[in-house]
Protein backbone atom coordinates (compact mmCIF):
# COMPACT_ATOMS: atom_id res chain seq x y z
CA UNK A 1 0.00 0.00 0.00
CA UNK A 2 1.47 3.61 -0.96
CA UNK A 3 1.89 5.95 1.57
CA UNK A 4 -0.04 8.47 1.47
CA UNK A 5 0.54 11.77 -0.08
CA UNK A 6 -0.97 14.75 1.88
CA UNK A 7 -0.42 18.77 0.64
CA UNK A 8 -1.13 21.51 2.65
CA UNK A 9 -1.43 24.85 0.63
CA UNK A 10 -0.72 27.91 3.21
CA UNK A 11 2.25 28.29 5.14
CA UNK A 12 0.83 30.47 8.14
CA UNK A 13 0.42 29.40 11.61
CA UNK A 14 -2.72 27.25 10.17
CA UNK A 15 -0.64 25.56 7.59
CA UNK A 16 2.22 24.44 9.74
CA UNK A 17 0.51 23.28 12.49
CA UNK A 18 -2.13 20.97 10.63
CA UNK A 19 0.62 19.80 8.12
CA UNK A 20 2.78 18.99 12.02
CA UNK A 21 -0.38 17.27 12.85
CA UNK A 22 -0.61 15.38 10.05
CA UNK A 23 2.98 14.06 9.53
CA UNK A 24 3.05 13.27 13.40
CA UNK A 25 -0.01 11.05 13.18
CA UNK A 26 1.12 9.62 10.72
CA UNK A 27 5.39 9.15 9.98
CA UNK A 28 4.73 6.85 6.42
CA UNK A 29 2.65 9.76 4.95
CA UNK A 30 4.11 12.24 2.53
CA UNK A 31 3.55 16.09 3.81
CA UNK A 32 4.26 18.45 1.36
CA UNK A 33 3.61 22.23 2.45
CA UNK A 34 3.15 24.88 -0.18
CA UNK A 35 3.66 28.92 0.41
CA UNK A 36 3.19 31.44 -1.99
CA UNK A 37 5.72 33.69 -0.59
CA UNK A 38 9.31 33.60 -0.06
CA UNK A 39 8.26 34.50 3.61
CA UNK A 40 6.58 31.58 5.35
CA UNK A 41 4.57 32.41 8.69
CA UNK A 42 4.79 36.21 7.94
CA UNK A 43 1.59 37.11 9.61
CA UNK A 44 2.82 35.39 12.84
CA UNK A 45 6.35 37.44 13.15
CA UNK A 46 4.56 40.54 12.99
CA UNK A 47 1.42 39.34 14.96
CA UNK A 48 1.29 41.50 18.65
CA UNK A 49 3.82 43.92 17.50
CA UNK A 50 6.58 41.58 16.85
CA UNK A 51 5.61 39.69 20.28
CA UNK A 52 3.25 37.00 19.04
CA UNK A 53 -0.05 36.72 21.17
CA UNK A 54 -0.15 33.39 20.99
CA UNK A 55 -3.33 32.17 22.63
CA UNK A 56 -5.36 33.50 25.59
CA UNK A 57 -5.60 31.99 29.40
CA UNK A 58 -9.20 30.89 28.82
CA UNK A 59 -9.37 26.84 29.76
CA UNK A 60 -13.12 26.70 29.41
CA UNK A 61 -14.60 26.01 26.14
CA UNK A 62 -18.11 27.42 27.09
CA UNK A 63 -16.22 30.82 27.66
CA UNK A 64 -13.58 30.33 24.94
CA UNK A 65 -16.47 30.09 22.37
CA UNK A 66 -18.22 33.72 23.61
CA UNK A 67 -14.80 35.50 21.96
CA UNK A 68 -15.84 34.41 18.32
CA UNK A 69 -18.44 36.52 16.78
CA UNK A 70 -18.68 34.14 13.92
CA UNK A 71 -17.80 30.29 14.60
CA UNK A 72 -18.84 29.96 18.44
CA UNK A 73 -20.94 26.87 17.94
CA UNK A 74 -18.76 24.85 15.56
CA UNK A 75 -15.93 25.90 17.73
CA UNK A 76 -17.26 24.22 21.02
CA UNK A 77 -17.11 20.96 19.97
CA UNK A 78 -13.57 21.37 18.66
CA UNK A 79 -12.16 23.59 21.73
CA UNK A 80 -13.47 20.11 23.62
CA UNK A 81 -10.82 18.29 21.85
CA UNK A 82 -7.70 21.07 21.74
CA UNK A 83 -7.99 24.27 23.37
CA UNK A 84 -5.86 27.29 25.14
CA UNK A 85 -4.86 24.80 27.71
CA UNK A 86 -3.25 22.43 24.68
CA UNK A 87 -1.49 24.87 23.00
CA UNK A 88 0.58 26.13 25.39
CA UNK A 89 1.27 22.29 26.30
CA UNK A 90 1.96 22.17 22.46
CA UNK A 91 4.99 24.71 22.78
CA UNK A 92 5.96 23.34 26.13
CA UNK A 93 7.09 20.15 25.02
CA UNK A 94 8.51 22.04 22.41
CA UNK A 95 11.06 23.89 25.17
CA UNK A 96 8.60 27.20 24.32
CA UNK A 97 6.53 28.37 27.44
CA UNK A 98 4.31 31.06 27.34
CA UNK A 99 3.39 34.02 29.89
CA UNK A 100 0.14 35.04 31.17
CA UNK A 101 -0.29 38.88 30.90
CA UNK A 102 -2.64 40.60 33.55
CA UNK A 103 -5.64 40.82 30.43
CA UNK A 104 -5.11 37.33 29.77
CA UNK A 105 -2.87 36.98 26.61
CA UNK A 106 -0.42 34.96 26.22
CA UNK A 107 2.82 35.43 24.88
CA UNK A 108 5.99 33.39 24.59
CA UNK A 109 8.39 34.59 27.75
CA UNK A 110 11.07 35.72 25.24
CA UNK A 111 8.61 38.26 24.07
CA UNK A 112 9.61 37.50 20.58
CA UNK A 113 7.46 36.05 17.65
CA UNK A 114 10.75 35.20 16.47
CA UNK A 115 10.68 31.88 18.74
CA UNK A 116 6.90 30.92 17.72
CA UNK A 117 8.25 30.87 14.02
CA UNK A 118 11.52 28.95 15.01
CA UNK A 119 9.68 26.49 16.96
CA UNK A 120 6.99 25.75 14.14
CA UNK A 121 9.88 25.47 11.03
CA UNK A 122 11.98 23.70 13.43
CA UNK A 123 9.08 21.11 14.63
CA UNK A 124 8.03 20.65 10.91
CA UNK A 125 11.56 19.49 10.03
CA UNK A 126 11.80 17.17 12.63
CA UNK A 127 8.27 15.35 11.34
CA UNK A 128 9.54 15.05 7.84
CA UNK A 129 7.58 17.84 6.62
CA UNK A 130 8.80 19.02 2.62
CA UNK A 131 8.36 22.99 2.88
CA UNK A 132 7.97 24.43 -0.41
CA UNK A 133 8.24 28.52 -0.14
CA UNK A 134 8.04 31.34 -3.27
CA UNK A 135 5.60 27.90 -4.48
CA UNK A 136 2.32 29.94 -5.47
CA UNK A 137 -0.68 27.65 -6.14
CA UNK A 138 -3.23 28.52 -9.40
CA UNK A 139 -6.08 26.14 -9.04
CA UNK A 140 -7.25 23.40 -7.74
CA UNK A 141 -9.28 20.10 -9.34
CA UNK A 142 -10.40 16.58 -8.67
CA UNK A 143 -9.11 14.18 -10.52
CA UNK A 144 -11.89 11.44 -10.02
CA UNK A 145 -15.08 11.49 -7.47
CA UNK A 146 -12.99 8.75 -5.42
CA UNK A 147 -9.87 9.58 -5.77
CA UNK A 148 -7.69 12.66 -4.86
CA UNK A 149 -6.57 16.03 -6.12
CA UNK A 150 -4.36 18.26 -8.90
CA UNK A 151 -3.16 20.93 -7.99
CA UNK A 152 -1.70 23.67 -11.12
CA UNK A 153 1.42 25.68 -9.48
CA UNK A 154 2.35 28.87 -10.96
CA UNK A 155 5.46 27.46 -12.39
CA UNK A 156 3.55 25.07 -14.29
CA UNK A 157 4.02 22.05 -12.51
CA UNK A 158 1.33 19.94 -11.46
CA UNK A 159 1.08 18.01 -8.16
CA UNK A 160 -0.74 15.09 -7.27
CA UNK A 161 -2.34 14.14 -3.59
CA UNK A 162 -5.03 12.15 -1.86
CA UNK A 163 -5.89 14.97 0.87
CA UNK A 164 -5.73 18.67 0.76
CA UNK A 165 -5.78 20.90 3.37
CA UNK A 166 -6.76 24.65 2.75
CA UNK A 167 -5.06 26.67 4.74
CA UNK A 168 -4.82 29.94 3.04
CA UNK A 169 -6.34 32.55 5.11
CA UNK A 170 -8.11 35.43 3.64
CA UNK A 171 -6.36 35.58 0.71
CA UNK A 172 -8.50 35.14 -2.54
CA UNK A 173 -6.59 32.03 -4.18
CA UNK A 174 -8.11 30.06 -1.04
CA UNK A 175 -11.62 31.64 -1.43
CA UNK A 176 -11.11 30.94 -5.26
CA UNK A 177 -9.82 26.94 -4.91
CA UNK A 178 -12.81 26.05 -2.39
CA UNK A 179 -15.68 28.10 -4.46
CA UNK A 180 -14.47 25.60 -7.66
CA UNK A 181 -14.42 22.44 -5.77
CA UNK A 182 -17.98 23.44 -4.98
CA UNK A 183 -17.91 24.97 -1.49
CA UNK A 184 -20.36 28.45 -0.93
CA UNK A 185 -18.16 31.56 0.04
CA UNK A 186 -19.70 34.31 2.82
CA UNK A 187 -18.20 37.58 1.42
CA UNK A 188 -15.40 38.49 3.67
CA UNK A 189 -15.40 41.97 5.08
CA UNK A 190 -12.82 42.95 7.41
CA UNK A 191 -13.12 42.58 11.07
CA UNK A 192 -10.89 44.18 13.99
CA UNK A 193 -10.35 47.61 12.92
CA UNK A 194 -10.37 51.07 14.46
CA UNK A 195 -13.30 53.72 13.88
CA UNK A 196 -12.50 57.11 12.52
CA UNK A 197 -14.19 60.27 14.01
CA UNK A 198 -14.48 63.51 12.11
CA UNK A 199 -13.95 65.32 15.17
CA UNK A 200 -10.74 67.38 15.46
CA UNK A 201 -11.39 68.63 18.73
CA UNK A 202 -11.56 65.07 20.14
CA UNK A 203 -8.62 63.65 17.70
CA UNK A 204 -6.41 66.86 19.81
CA UNK A 205 -7.01 64.30 22.89
CA UNK A 206 -4.77 61.71 20.80
CA UNK A 207 -3.49 59.30 24.20
CA UNK A 208 -5.99 59.33 26.37
CA UNK A 209 -6.78 56.19 27.30
CA UNK A 210 -9.89 55.38 29.46
CA UNK A 211 -10.91 52.13 31.12
CA UNK A 212 -13.73 51.11 31.00
CA UNK A 213 -16.44 52.57 28.75
CA UNK A 214 -18.71 51.60 27.42
CA UNK A 215 -19.34 51.82 23.76
CA UNK A 216 -23.35 51.09 21.66
CA UNK A 217 -23.07 51.06 18.19
CA UNK A 218 -26.36 51.74 16.17
CA UNK A 219 -26.79 51.05 12.72
CA UNK A 220 -29.32 51.44 10.20
CA UNK A 221 -31.96 50.64 12.63
CA UNK A 222 -30.78 46.95 14.04
CA UNK A 223 -30.16 46.57 17.34
CA UNK A 224 -27.39 48.27 19.07
CA UNK A 225 -24.14 46.15 19.70
CA UNK A 226 -23.12 47.10 23.20
CA UNK A 227 -18.83 46.63 24.64
CA UNK A 228 -17.10 47.67 27.87
CA UNK A 229 -13.40 47.91 28.35
CA UNK A 230 -10.20 49.99 27.62
CA UNK A 231 -10.77 52.76 25.10
CA UNK A 232 -7.81 55.17 23.15
CA UNK A 233 -8.37 58.29 21.75
CA UNK A 234 -6.41 58.69 18.22
CA UNK A 235 -5.32 61.28 15.83
CA UNK A 236 -7.89 59.31 13.84
CA UNK A 237 -10.57 58.56 16.35
CA UNK A 238 -10.81 55.93 18.77
CA UNK A 239 -9.50 52.28 19.02
CA UNK A 240 -8.58 50.40 21.70
CA UNK A 241 -10.14 46.48 23.28
CA UNK A 242 -13.56 47.79 23.54
CA UNK A 243 -13.75 49.53 20.10
CA UNK A 244 -11.98 46.88 18.36
CA UNK A 245 -14.15 44.09 20.06
CA UNK A 246 -16.95 46.47 18.91
CA UNK A 247 -15.75 46.12 15.51
CA UNK A 248 -15.52 42.65 15.47
CA UNK A 249 -19.15 41.66 16.40
CA UNK A 250 -20.33 44.84 14.41
CA UNK A 251 -18.48 43.58 11.14
CA UNK A 252 -21.00 43.08 8.70
CA UNK A 253 -23.65 45.55 10.03
CA UNK A 254 -21.07 48.50 9.97
CA UNK A 255 -20.03 47.31 6.43
CA UNK A 256 -23.50 47.28 5.09
CA UNK A 257 -23.46 50.88 6.13
CA UNK A 258 -20.48 51.71 4.29
CA UNK A 259 -18.94 52.58 7.81
CA UNK A 260 -21.10 55.38 8.31
CA UNK A 261 -23.12 54.72 12.47
CA UNK A 262 -23.40 56.47 15.43
CA UNK A 263 -21.36 55.71 18.58
CA UNK A 264 -22.89 56.29 22.50
CA UNK A 265 -20.52 56.60 24.74
CA UNK A 266 -20.63 55.93 28.70
CA UNK A 267 -17.29 57.32 30.06
CA UNK A 268 -18.58 56.04 33.23
CA UNK A 269 -20.35 52.80 33.35
CA UNK A 270 -19.34 52.07 36.71
CA UNK A 271 -22.02 54.91 37.68
CA UNK A 272 -25.53 54.86 37.38
CA UNK A 273 -27.05 57.80 35.49
CA UNK A 274 -28.63 59.47 38.52
CA UNK A 275 -25.34 58.49 40.48
CA UNK A 276 -23.47 60.58 38.21
CA UNK A 277 -25.89 63.59 38.29
CA UNK A 278 -25.83 63.57 42.35
CA UNK A 279 -21.73 63.75 41.95
CA UNK A 280 -21.72 66.60 40.13
CA UNK A 281 -24.90 68.14 42.28
CA UNK A 282 -22.44 67.81 45.35
CA UNK A 283 -19.58 69.43 43.62
CA UNK A 284 -21.87 72.31 42.94
CA UNK A 285 -22.55 72.53 46.23
CA UNK A 286 -19.80 72.16 47.69
CA UNK A 287 -16.93 74.43 45.38
CA UNK A 288 -20.11 76.79 43.80
CA UNK A 289 -17.06 79.95 43.05
CA UNK A 290 -15.13 77.00 41.22
CA UNK A 291 -14.61 76.61 37.67
CA UNK A 292 -16.31 73.86 36.50
CA UNK A 293 -13.59 72.99 34.03
CA UNK A 294 -10.99 72.64 36.56
CA UNK A 295 -13.08 71.32 39.26
CA UNK A 296 -14.74 68.25 38.27
CA UNK A 297 -15.45 65.72 40.95
CA UNK A 298 -15.68 62.98 38.62
CA UNK A 299 -12.90 60.68 37.69
CA UNK A 300 -11.63 61.25 33.73
CA UNK A 301 -8.40 62.39 32.38
CA UNK A 302 -8.43 66.40 33.14
CA UNK A 303 -8.29 67.81 29.04
CA UNK A 304 -11.42 65.16 28.25
CA UNK A 305 -13.12 66.67 31.08
CA UNK A 306 -12.65 70.24 29.11
CA UNK A 307 -13.64 68.33 26.09
CA UNK A 308 -16.93 67.16 27.03
CA UNK A 309 -17.75 69.91 29.31
CA UNK A 310 -17.43 72.18 25.91
CA UNK A 311 -19.96 69.65 24.06
CA UNK A 312 -22.12 70.52 27.07
CA UNK A 313 -21.92 73.67 25.89
CA UNK A 314 -20.77 74.97 29.03
CA UNK A 315 -17.27 77.50 28.97
CA UNK A 316 -14.09 77.32 30.69
CA UNK A 317 -14.95 80.48 32.57
CA UNK A 318 -18.66 78.77 33.94
CA UNK A 319 -18.97 78.22 37.27
CA UNK A 320 -21.11 75.66 39.17
CA UNK A 321 -23.05 77.91 41.29
CA UNK A 322 -24.07 79.55 37.70
CA UNK A 323 -24.98 76.26 35.85
CA UNK A 324 -28.56 76.17 35.07
CA UNK A 325 -30.29 72.25 35.51
CA UNK A 326 -31.07 72.12 31.84
CA UNK A 327 -27.15 72.17 31.15
CA UNK A 328 -26.30 70.21 34.06
CA UNK A 329 -28.51 67.41 32.30
CA UNK A 330 -26.89 68.05 28.82
CA UNK A 331 -23.45 67.29 30.96
CA UNK A 332 -25.11 64.04 32.18
CA UNK A 333 -26.25 62.78 29.12
CA UNK A 334 -22.61 64.04 27.47
CA UNK A 335 -20.72 61.90 30.13
CA UNK A 336 -23.11 59.01 29.94
CA UNK A 337 -24.63 58.65 26.49
CA UNK A 338 -22.36 61.22 24.07
CA UNK A 339 -23.16 60.62 20.57
CA UNK A 340 -20.33 60.15 17.79
CA UNK A 341 -20.81 59.86 14.54
CA UNK A 342 -18.45 56.91 12.95
CA UNK A 343 -17.30 58.03 9.21
CA UNK A 344 -14.95 55.61 8.16
CA UNK A 345 -12.71 52.28 9.77
CA UNK A 346 -8.66 52.60 10.20
CA UNK A 347 -6.11 49.55 10.57
CA UNK A 348 -5.56 47.82 13.32
CA UNK A 349 -1.41 47.81 13.15
CA UNK A 350 -0.42 45.53 10.98
CA UNK A 351 -2.57 42.71 11.34
CA UNK A 352 -5.72 42.17 9.32
CA UNK A 353 -8.53 40.18 10.15
CA UNK A 354 -11.55 38.98 8.68
CA UNK A 355 -15.20 37.52 8.90
CA UNK A 356 -15.97 35.58 6.00
CA UNK A 357 -15.02 32.22 4.27
CA UNK A 358 -16.22 29.06 4.04
CA UNK A 359 -19.62 28.41 5.42
CA UNK A 360 -19.68 26.56 7.93
CA UNK A 361 -22.66 23.77 7.66
CA UNK A 362 -20.54 22.95 5.06
CA UNK A 363 -17.48 21.61 6.89
CA UNK A 364 -17.27 18.88 9.48
CA UNK A 365 -16.25 19.65 12.69
CA UNK A 366 -15.22 16.88 14.26
CA UNK A 367 -12.21 16.15 11.60
CA UNK A 368 -12.61 19.29 9.39
CA UNK A 369 -13.02 17.55 6.45
CA UNK A 370 -15.93 18.84 3.37
CA UNK A 371 -18.98 17.80 3.83
CA UNK A 372 -19.45 18.49 -0.21
CA UNK A 373 -15.46 16.79 -1.56
CA UNK A 374 -13.61 14.31 0.21
CA UNK A 375 -10.19 14.28 0.90
CA UNK A 376 -10.80 17.81 1.37
CA UNK A 377 -9.33 19.77 4.52
CA UNK A 378 -10.00 23.58 6.11
CA UNK A 379 -8.43 25.02 8.77
CA UNK A 380 -7.45 28.49 10.09
CA UNK A 381 -9.11 31.83 8.61
CA UNK A 382 -10.29 30.35 5.48
CA UNK A 383 -13.18 29.15 7.32
CA UNK A 384 -15.70 31.77 8.30
CA UNK A 385 -14.72 32.33 12.03
CA UNK A 386 -13.36 35.11 13.51
CA UNK A 387 -12.72 36.20 16.86
CA UNK A 388 -12.02 39.25 18.93
CA UNK A 389 -8.36 40.32 19.79
CA UNK A 390 -6.75 38.65 22.39
CA UNK A 391 -5.16 35.44 20.63
CA UNK A 392 -8.63 33.96 19.80
CA UNK A 393 -7.70 34.45 16.09
CA UNK A 394 -4.39 32.04 16.39
CA UNK A 395 -6.37 29.89 19.02
CA UNK A 396 -9.33 28.97 16.13
CA UNK A 397 -6.51 28.12 14.12
CA UNK A 398 -4.05 25.76 16.55
CA UNK A 399 -7.13 23.82 17.12
CA UNK A 400 -9.11 24.06 13.35
CA UNK A 401 -5.15 22.88 11.96
CA UNK A 402 -4.72 20.13 14.47
CA UNK A 403 -7.80 18.29 14.19
CA UNK A 404 -7.21 18.50 10.40
CA UNK A 405 -4.02 17.07 10.89
CA UNK A 406 -4.95 14.48 12.92
CA UNK A 407 -8.05 13.75 10.90
CA UNK A 408 -5.83 13.61 7.44
CA UNK A 409 -3.19 11.38 8.27
CA UNK A 410 -5.64 8.76 9.78
CA UNK A 411 -5.41 5.46 7.16
CA UNK A 412 -8.66 4.16 8.93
Amino acid sequence: MLPLNIVVIGGGAAGFFGAIACAQANPHARVTLLEASRQPLAKVLISGGGRCNVTHACFEPERLVQNYPRGAKALLSAFTRFQAKDTAAWFAQRGVYLNIEADGRMFPVTNTSETIVECLIKTAAIAGVELRIGTPVVSVKRTSPAAGFEISLKSGETKNCDRLLLATGSSLIGYKIARELGHQIEPPVPSLFTFNIPDPKLRALAGISVNPVQLRLSVGGKSPLQQTGPLLITHWGLSGPAVLKLSAWGARVLHESRYQAKLLINWLPDLQQEQVRQKLLAVKQEWPQKAIALHRGIDLPHRLWQYIIARAEITTEDRWAGLPNKKLNQLVLELTQGEYLISGKGAFKEEFVTCGGVKLKEVNFKTLESRLVPGLYFAGEILDIDGVTGGFNFQSAWTTAYLAGKAMGNID
